[in-house]
């Protein structure tokens, strides 16, 4: 599989507790997961694939895989990359091991690439929801742009976002993004919708609320 292990920088979000990890459900061998992952990344037509994990710069080969023995200090690991519509990132930490983890990943994609077998989506819009997001900037307040780009990605499928719209892609976001969803629910996004929001109240004078 081409790609590159490198250290967790920031995981998204809230991490899960070591006590909310549960066992694998899994059989397969790590091998088959490898096959498997490489078989979905080629199908997405997937480039500068990274896996970030637990582990430290002198655990990593000089060709970008672990050495041999090694286990990273926590299970969690993320796996992102290019594509022709857009970067992803897909981060898992439900079970206890980080190879289970990424096989997660592995079956994950295998599943949304079977949506389109049904016809529902013509563009791809299954992946959306895995977008990855711009670096904030470094005084840490997000960018008008980058608040745009969120609205328009999670509240109106990635079409323009103007203030007669405003409310209604923020409402559709917020339903979707937050963490009650079980399906769709992601507390980091949820948090910075809400970044997204005061932006651009505060920028345009927008008014997600009556």
């Amino acid at each position: 599989m081409n790609a590159r292990f490198v250290p967790v920088e920031t995981w998204p979000g809230e991490k899960r507790r070591p006590s909310l990890r549960r066992n694998s459900p899994f059989c397969g061998s790590w091998q088959n997961t490898l096959v498997t992952l490489d078989r979905e990344l080629e199908h997405l037509g997937a480039h500068n694939v990274v896996v970030q994990a637990y582990l430290s710069t002198d655990d990593i080969r000089l060709d970008g895989w672990p050495r041999a023995g090694v286990s990273p200090r926590e299970p969690g690991v993320i796996v992102s990359f290019e594509t022709k519509n857009g970067a992803l990132s897909f981060p898992c930490d439900t079970y206890t091991h980080y190879r289970d983890n990424l096989r997660a990943i592995a079956l994950a994609l295998a599943a949304l690439r079977a949506v389109e077998r049904y016809g529902v989506t013509r563009h791809q819009e299954q992946y959306k929801g895995w977008a990855k997001l711009p670096a904030a900037p470094a005084s840490g307040e997000m960018r008008v742009e980058d608040a745009l780009c969120f609205i328009s990605l999670h509240g109106n499928g990635g079409g323009p976002v103007d203030r007669s719209i405003f409310r209604t892609c923020y409402r559709s976001a917020a339903a979707r993004l937050h963490p009650d969803n079980q399906e769709t629910g992601n507390t980091h996004l949820f948090h910075l919708l809400g970044e997204a929001r005061k932006v651009l109240e505060d920028t345009y004078g927008w008014r997600a609320t009556l």
